[in-house]
């Protein structure tokens, strides 16, 4: 007799006592469907699983054959050949798992079916009323049979909470949607800059000789050789305009920095804007005091109109920028721009005629803006009802010391004790306005009533 193997025994063994245990189980769980007896409300579910379970025992019956095949042509085969085919063996393996997939399922079932019949399926959500009529407070108020009277009961929504700490709350299901990015105000568009001729330095302060006076007396002489000529007379004085710091820091956790990296450059940007901010309004409005520049309009030359118009009794804030032009004009400075705030240059716009007609603007395509030939700037560091005009280029400009530039630094105070950073931005600049008589400044408010 021929000895076998630890596995094809143990296959054997184990695929005929399946075999006879699974023929067993089915043959009561198929008819297990005739006991007990049920309640109208699961009727219909229990109805659905006992067809399933009938289904599956017809599956269960088949996979229990082909066990049982299995196994006999398993043992055939160690008769015969003292070992197993590879064939057999991936026959036997295929069938044993079909055969433990339809038990489990067989099983699940089962459970089902049990936990229907004893009254524990799944609870059903009670109505609005069904949770009025259980509470205990309104059993009691009914049993009193009150002639008159009111009871109040608060019911809680099962899954309507956002919180998640109260009772029948599903907060903390609810996942809020993060949109990417950080959502940044507005910036201003900043022009003046971009008016003036730009200049690089190296030095602290800029020095530049200006002439501050001219007598001149030239005139026609004869040429006997005895007249004298007439002496003419130049002044000069060296002006200085020192370079001025812009800066402004803010302090932020070193972890946030490495966490979010997103978030320094954001605050880089926001830090550099805030420079230029500042930047536009000295430029424009600097009271040359302390450490303030010497601002463009502050330094201009009062609107003071050179002639009387024809219709002096109908001007409009479209003249007096003309006169304005005329008058830096006559001072040999010829105006290559001219700057108010939005606002201005709105009511500017929708000027008509007598018949309502736009007198210039039109509302249907955009155009650069322009008046009296010469481009129009807006800028809000301009304050309502002001205006400038002249020549930026020749009359003005700006020399860099050092560009704006952000660093990041844990040195400073006690910041390396509490992990902290501190981001510092700062820029160097000087401005220097040749000639005040270049630009010419006023209020239109004024202007309209000399």
């Amino acid at each position: 007799m021929k000895r076998f193997g630890p596995w094809t025994a143990l296959a054997v063994i184990v695929a005929i006592a399946v075999a006879a245990v699974l023929v067993f189980d089915y043959s009561s769980v198929a008819h297990a469907h005739t006991l007990g007896v049920y309640a109208a409300e699961g009727a219909a579910t229990i109805g659905v699983l006992e067809k399933q379970m009938g289904d599956l025992a017809v599956q269960l019956k088949e996979a229990a054959d082909n066990v049982k095949k299995s196994a006999e042509t398993t043992q055939t085969e160690l008769k015969n050949l003292g070992n197993t085919t590879a064939e057999t063996k991936k026959a036997a393996d295929e069938a044993l798992i079909k055969h433990n997939e339809l038990s489990a399922q067989v099983k699940e079932i089962e459970q089902k079916l049990t936990n229907l019949r004893n009254g524990n399926g799944p609870e059903r959500q009670k109505s609005v009323g069904e949770q009025f009529t259980d509470r205990d407070e309104v059993k009691q108020f009914l049993k009193s049979k009150p002639g008159r009277g009111t009871v109040s009961v608060r019911l809680k929504a099962v899954i309507s909470g956002l919180t998640t700490d109260a009772d029948g709350s599903a907060g903390d299901l609810i996942v809020p949607q993060r949109q990417a990015g950080i959502i940044a105000p507005p910036n201003r568009r900043m022009t003046i800059r971009d008016l003036l001729t730009p200049g690089t330095t190296s030095s602290n302060a800029i020095q530049y000789v200006k002439e501050t006076g001219f007598t001149n007396a030239a005139a026609t002489v004869a040429e006997d050789g005895t007249a004298t000529k007439p002496q003419s007379n130049i002044k000069f004085d060296i002006m200085t305009t020192a370079v001025t710091t812009i800066a402004h820091w803010v302090l932020a956790t070193k972890q946030i920095l490495d966490d979010v990296p997103q978030l320094q450059s954001y605050i880089d940007g926001r830090l550099r804007y805030g420079l230029q901010y500042v930047e536009e309004g000295q430029l424009l409005n600097g009271g040359g005091t302390g450490t303030d520049l010497n601002g463009i309009y502050t330094q201009a030359t009062a609107y003071s109109a050179p002639i009387v118009p024809t219709a002096a009794g109908n001007l409009t804030k479209i003249d007096v920028i003309r006169l304005a032009i005329l008058q830096a004009f006559l001072a040999e400075y010829p105006a290559n721009g001219i700057t108010m705030n939005p606002k201005d240059w709105a009511d500017i716009e929708l000027t008509k005629t007598d018949e309502g007609a736009y007198l210039f603007a039109n509302p249907q395509g955009g155009s650069e803006p322009r008046l009296w030939r010469l481009p129009v700037v807006e800028t809000q560091a301009m304050t309502v009802d002001t205006f400038l005009t002249g020549a930026f280029q020749l009359g003005a400009q700006i020399f860099d010391r050092e560009e704006a530039n952000v660093e990041i630094s844990t040195e400073d105070s006690d910041n390396f004790r509490k992990n902290l950073v501190t981001i510092r931005a700062e820029e160097r600049l000087a401005l220097a306005v040749y000639r005040p008589e270049a630009f010419v400044k006023g209020t239109f408010t004024t202007a309209l009533a000399a």
